[in-house]
């Protein structure tokens, strides 16, 4: 699995900028780690393409892995090096240099005159206040939407139903903290619109006290239920301008506290690592290691990776919370060569052999590439814990002689089609 390439940064000319006049629409996807922006995103992408519109897209992802963009590069709807679609990593949106490079990314998909409507995912751990701030100066955009997508199996879990998160952000306050708490209760102060996620894991009793809990933080806002990114484009495009009045006072409040986080690229205590190795996973000990050891502070993990009783196929690992999912990517060349039934014709296979041959690792194309957020004091612990998980040396002997390990992972993976 490849990172996007960078893209060359050019200058608007003032003959471009001629081209038109309209400003174009923004619309940020905010939201704490693992609340479904990113299939939020996918579906806004889906009915775009139903109405034929032009739609420019950038994607944040705060590890330098790029899960994220990985994703939302390899659909159908951007081809190599479009313009139209921009991937930010390895830094927060919403810190200094965040916003240095979206104004970049910017310049770049106004090169070709504007899309219809542009998207902005954020990561998980970006405060919405500078992009606010950042959108009010700008003569070419037009921000109409800021949605706040809250993750209602977390609340639910972590927050009580969401009757836990106002006491925890009085201590805070009192304690003078700042921490994912605030965050998260910033990010919904400073929305036009608030999204419930994930609604079909939750009882429809809780639900309610959620909505009612979360609803209370920003009473000026209508708080919608969003199954599977649901949320039709007509809705998005019949939005108004967004109200900045509102949030002034809140913005000067929160102004001298939030420019002393605005060159942190790691906010409110939280920590990224990186997990590559072109092993396979051993499927029991990995089982056995979400199951007894991942924490309340492990709040995402994301990446490509493979097991050894299923190394044929390419599968991203998406955990948020206590829910952990496989999706089918695609399948491994090299498993493909492996296959004797793959139906490729010897030219086919003669390419295929080229291409493995300039991959570096032992099992030809497969690899395992994972990123862990979560709370500094626990996420190298988890990351090490993962880390055991791989087939030692005496495993990948047995596998390569034919051996299997138990595997107690559902047979059945999460397929969707975009």
């Amino acid at each position: 699995m490849q990172r996007s390439p960078k893209r060359r940064v050019t200058i608007i000319t003032e003959q471009v900028l001629t081209k038109t006049t309209a400003k174009v629409p923004v619309l940020i996807l905010n939201g704490f780690l693992g609340s479904g922006k990113t299939t939020l995103l996918k579906s806004l992408l889906v009915q775009s393409h139903k109405k034929n519109m032009s739609i420019g897209v950038v994607v944040n992802d705060m590890s330098e892995l790029d899960v994220d963009g990985q994703i939302v590069a390899q659909t159908e709807f951007f081809d190599k090096d479009d313009s139209n679609f921009q991937s930010i990593y390895s830094c927060v949106l919403s810190s200094k240099k965040g916003i240095e490079k979206l104004a970049q990314a910017l310049d770049m998909i106004l090169t070709d005159g504007g899309p219809d409507l542009l998207v902005i995912e954020t990561s998980g751990s970006c405060h919405p206040m500078p992009l606010i701030e950042f959108f009010s100066t700008q003569s070419r955009f037009k921000l109409t939407g800021v949605l706040t997508l809250v993750d209602s199996a977390m609340i639910d879990q972590d927050y009580g139903s969401g009757q836990q998160i106002v006491p925890i952000m009085q201590r805070n306050l009192q304690n003078q903290q700042r921490d994912t708490t605030n965050l998260l209760v910033e990010q919904v102060m400073f929305c036009s619109h608030l999204l419930l996620t994930k609604v079909d894991r939750i009882e429809q009793i809780k639900l309610q006290t959620i909505a009612e809990s979360i609803h209370g933080l920003n009473p000026f806002v209508s708080v919608v239920s969003v199954p599977w990114g649901n949320l039709p484009m007509d809705d998005v495009l019949a939005m108004p301008e967004y109200d900045y009045h509102r949030v002034e006072q809140l913005i000067q409040e929160l102004k001298p506290v939030f420019e002393a986080e605005s060159q942190d690229d790691r906010p409110y205590n939280l920590a990224t690592r990186v997990i590559q190795d072109d092993r396979p996973f051993h499927p029991q000990r990995l089982w056995d290691t979400c199951n007894q050891h991942l924490g309340q502070h492990i709040y995402r993990s994301k990446g490509f990776f493979y097991l050894s009783s299923r190394d044929n196929v390419s599968l991203l690992w998406n955990q948020a919370a206590a829910g952990i999912s496989l999706e089918l990517i695609g399948y491994w060349r090299a498993g493909i060569l492996e296959d004797e039934n793959n139906g490729l014709d010897e030219m086919e296979m003669e390419g295929l052999r080229e291409r493995l041959k300039k991959e570096t690792g032992r099992f030809g194309d497969r690899r395992c590439h994972l990123t862990v957020i979560g709370d500094r004091s626990q996420v190298d612990w988890f990351a090490e814990s993962l880390t055991r998980c791989f087939l030692t040396e005496d495993e990948i002997e047995y596998w390569q002689s034919g051996g299997e390990f138990p595997d107690p992972w559902p047979d059945s993976y999460v397929t969707r089609k975009y």
